[in-house]
């Protein structure tokens, strides 16, 4: 009796964490509308005194964006650190629920980059900002979300409920990262390599396929 008792004890606490685990990985599109993108909707932002083919290649369905410590930033009124940028350009938005989905790469050696963003706030200049220190990616500069993802590709979903005030992040699925935005805005998504304000290498690096832009109606 008391053998059963502990099997059926252990099943139940089995399927329990089971059913959580589906539950955590299920798939973040699904309620959502893909928005159709063309080429015009992928404007690429680079140091302003650099030929595009020096700093972007597209081969292969694959974007790879590539930016060095010293390079100067994308317009020459700006005094922003240096940047090689995909900017969703048409599909701004200041309310609802949208989300970004991306396949990202990040080679080992790149740090203190941001690989993507949502642009815009009512408070600074960003509602995210997801940077890659060390092959870790971090909130800003703070808390850590995922760990070792140098070398190889993962799947990046970026969901923004602007008026639910929250943002949340899958990584592969994988529900990562939960946090309250920065207020409403003119918003839209961003990804690539921007350098942080601090501790960033030389060379900074991200390669993105499979962008899309979802809506929730």
């Amino acid at each position: 009796m008391d053998f059963s008792y502990k099997n059926v004890s252990f099943l139940v606490v089995f399927l329990t964490a089971a059913y959580f685990f589906l539950l955590s990985c299920a798939d973040p599109t699904e309620g959502f509308t893909n928005v159709p993108l063309t080429q015009e909707n992928f404007e690429i932002q680079r140091p302003y005194d650099i030929p595009l083919e020096e700093r972007y290649s597209f081969l292969n369905g694959t974007h790879r964006l590539w930016v060095y410590a010293n390079d100067k930033p994308h317009d020459p009124n700006s005094h922003t650190q240096p940047r090689t940028e995909v900017r969703i350009r048409g599909l701004d938005y200041y309310s609802g629920v949208w989300q970004f989905e991306g396949h990202a790469f990040v080679p080992n050696g790149t740090s203190g980059a941001t690989i993507v963003q949502i642009h815009g706030a009512s408070h600074g200049a960003t509602t995210i900002i997801l940077r890659i220190y060390n092959g870790d990616m971090r909130y800003y500069s703070g808390q850590v979300v995922a760990t070792d993802l140098y070398d190889k590709w993962f799947r990046v979903n970026l969901i923004h409920d602007v008026d639910g005030g929250k943002v949340t992040l899958f990584l592969d699925g994988v529900e990562k990262f939960e946090t309250k935005d920065q207020g409403p805005g003119e918003l839209h998504f961003k990804c690539g390599v921007y350098a942080a304000p601090a501790n960033i290498s030389y060379y900074m690096e991200s390669k993105w396929r499979d962008i899309k832009i979802y809506k929730q109606y």
